[in-house]
């Protein structure tokens, strides 16, 4: 593979070349590791500025026919959209369950958007092993706007946070909702509060909603970056209220652009992604040393028997290497 025409392409738009360089990062294969670090080298000095969204919220929410509604918006307005679609993996096929090509026809269909179904893999944090990555392939091929849609709401979750600049939770008026999201590790991070379905009768939930993801946030210390969390409705389906949504999220990157905010927050998320990149490859390095499979079939069939803990067989295969 010619890495260096790889992103020559994808930095003149070829959407071709830039699927293929995406496919090539999420490879777990030794041959494509030191390729992806030379393509991603490559293209780092040529990230445009852009605004990475984070879009969380339990199954059902609504949150690709949000991130659609939206993204046409963005799309028709000259931004150029990626959305990054990280589906549940089929423990069968291990490919994406949902696929939102398919849940997304107007979006996918535009000139100026690109989306990219991934499976998730197994991989905790509602983020592909691989997300931050395609991020930066994005970035490098003229996309301003990369929009991470995450599995849906879980303790594990909030490691999209550690992806995004805004961080936006995506909530129903009229499933119980309000008790899920009052939980604290995902209201703390949210940058922003939306109640989709704000259609049909559901008006009075909506403003019921309303009320008290306005007071659960005033509970919590005030944000860094000086932001006040809103809380807004819309209906995706219908296009209501998604212009209020985009309105608020221009003032936020306005805020911690002219705040030095964002590009703190920026640096911070590559110190923590050289850290993680870190453990990865020297749990990578450790796993190919020819010895450790060997022995650790050895350990695995002594904690079948119920001859050691699983605590024990791992102190021993990492001191006794």
């Amino acid at each position: 593979m010619d890495v260096r025409q790889l992103a020559t392409d994808l930095m003149r738009d070829d959407r071709v070349a830039l699927g293929r360089a995406i496919t090539l990062v999420e490879s777990s294969k030794d041959e494509h590791r030191h390729l992806a670090s030379e393509l991603l080298s490559l293209c780092a000095p040529h990230l445009v500025p852009s605004h990475r969204l984070g879009i969380t919220g339990v199954p059902g929410v609504g949150k690709s026919t949000f991130i659609e509604t939206m993204g046409v918006m963005l799309a028709n307005s000259g931004r150029r959209v990626a959305v990054l679609a990280v589906d549940p993996s089929s423990d069968v096929g291990k490919g994406s369950i949902l696929g939102d090509r398919t849940r997304m026809e107007r979006l996918s269909a535009h000139s100026n958007a690109f989306i990219r179904p991934t499976p998730s893999g197994g991989s905790l944090g509602g983020v592909a092993r691989r997300t931050r990555e395609t991020m930066l392939l994005c970035e490098a091929a003229g996309y301003d706007t990369v929009i991470v849609e995450t599995v849906g709401v879980g303790q594990s979750e909030t490691a999209v946070h550690g992806l995004v600049d805004m961080f936006v939770l995506l909530v129903l008026a009229t499933a119980g909702d309000e008790l899920q999201g009052i939980k604290r590790g995902i209201m703390e991070m949210a940058d922003m509060v939306v109640i989709n379905k704000d259609d049909g009768n559901n008006a009075v939930h909506t403003a019921m909603a309303k009320a008290s993801y306005h007071h659960a946030l005033h509970l919590f210390p005030a944000k860094e970056s000086g932001w006040t969390v809103p809380v807004l409705s819309c209906s995706a389906l219908e296009g209501k209220g998604v212009e209020a949504v985009l309105d608020k999220i221009d003032e936020f990157f306005r805020l911690i652009t002219v705040s030095g905010h964002l590009a703190a927050h920026r640096s911070m998320q590559n110190v923590h992604w050289m850290e993680k990149t870190l453990e990865e490859e020297l749990l990578h390095q450790f796993m190919q040393q020819p010895q450790v499979n060997e022995r650790i079939s050895e350990l695995k069939k002594a904690v079948l028997l119920g001859e050691l803990s699983p605590f024990d067989a791992a102190r021993k295969l990492v001191s006794g290497l």
